[in-house]
């Protein structure tokens, strides 16, 4: 471990053997005397990176052949929007759950150029859990929804039974545990939590959700442009997807999302067992809603904040702030967090519980 342990919402750690690798590759990119950089996204360096980042999602999340995977820039933010034009022809209705601050921005973009309907909330109890048991009309285009809510601390531990294709925002979770692809029409995530640095983002479209839009769009705004052209129809951000293909690469080495998953909830516990176990600590989310992801708690007595961050601070862990929207103390224990670290948060709160017992 490092001195510092990061426990930032994001952009988020990545593992140290990609750091390292990624560092050699600025430097000089596999002997080549390049950087990084500075190589063409249409030489001979990187498109084999490119092919290489697409297969490795597709092996990792199981992709049947019917799926489309794109490199694209813009965020998840973008995607808010570009899925809309995309996916939802004229005079046909999307389906939206509201479980936090990411999806209400999305429904938010969608509402300005479409016409959708939020079905299900939670909202009402400060996005606390997962709706469930919500009626899902056939009538609609698709649902969309968020896996992951890192603000509030809640994650869809199954999904709900759609008779629709599900669209879906996996910023935060991407590769933190398997998918069941046959649910999805779309899946898109920003990179910077579990694939890479800031300014990628992954996008996979499954083909029969493609081709019912009757307008015409802009041609960055295409999905389409960017399948025709391998995501290279304009310069790609080169760098991010070489970091995201390192990450991936280290993922299948480390055995694959199941691997992962386990890992992710054995790391989850440690911080959730002393929120259980001590009443000092008091947990956001309901616990069969609790993210993997992101740790949400506030302290009993929040007289004690303050005082509660400098402590951990000092032990070496940093970025525990919680939102404004929930307050407290947010732990991100993304794919890439050893076991380690989050050993020592748990510690670090255990003692700071017995020492204001």
């Amino acid at each position: 471990m490092s001195h510092i342990i990061n426990f930032s919402a994001g952009p988020s750690i990545l593992p140290k053997v990609v750091f390292e690798e990624a560092s050699q590759a600025v430097l000089n990119l596999n002997g080549t005397g390049l950087s990084i950089l500075e190589v063409s996204h249409r030489s001979a360096y990187f498109e084999p990176i490119l092919h290489e980042a697409m297969a490795l999602v597709r092996e990792l999340l199981g992709l049947p052949d019917d799926y489309e995977v794109m490199f694209l820039s813009g965020g998840a933010s973008t995607q808010f929007f570009m899925s809309v034009m995309n996916l939802l022809p004229e005079g046909k209705k999307a389906a939206y759950v509201d479980t936090g601050v990411w999806s209400s921005k999305a429904i938010h973009e969608a509402k300005m150029i479409a016409s959708i309907e939020v079905i299900a909330s939670s909202k009402d109890k400060n996005y606390s859990y997962i709706p469930k048991g919500f009626d899902i009309s056939p009538d609609f285009e698709y649902l969309h929804t968020t896996s992951n809510n890192t603000i509030y601390g809640t994650q869809y531990q199954s999904w709900p039974d759609s008779p629709i294709p599900m669209v879906c925002d996996m910023s935060s979770d991407i590769f933190s545990k398997p998918i069941e692809p046959h649910r999805f029409g779309m899946i898109y995530a920003g990179a910077q939590k579990n694939l890479g640095p800031a300014g990628v983002t992954l996008v996979i479209v499954r083909k029969d959700m493609l081709g019912k839009i009757n307008k015409t769009l802009p041609t960055m705004l295409r999905y389409e442009t960017h399948i025709q052209n391998e995501s290279m129809y304009n310069t790609p951000p080169v760098f991010p997807i070489y970091v995201s293909m390192l990450t991936l690469r280290w993922l299948k080495n480390l055995g694959g999302l199941g691997v992962m998953q386990q890992m992710n909830e054995r790391k989850a516990r440690h911080v959730y067992d002393i929120i259980d176990s001590i009443p000092f600590y008091v947990g956001h989310s309901v616990p069969e809603d609790r993210s993997r992801m992101n740790v949400t708690f506030n302290l009993e007595d929040a007289a004690l904040n303050k005082e509660f961050q400098t402590y951990c601070e000092e032990a070496g862990c940093d970025g525990l702030k919680g939102h404004k929207s929930v307050g407290g103390f947010r732990a991100s224990i993304y794919n890439a967090m050893p076991e380690d670290g989050v050993k020592i948060l748990a510690e670090v709160m255990k003692e700071f519980a017995l020492k204001h017992a």
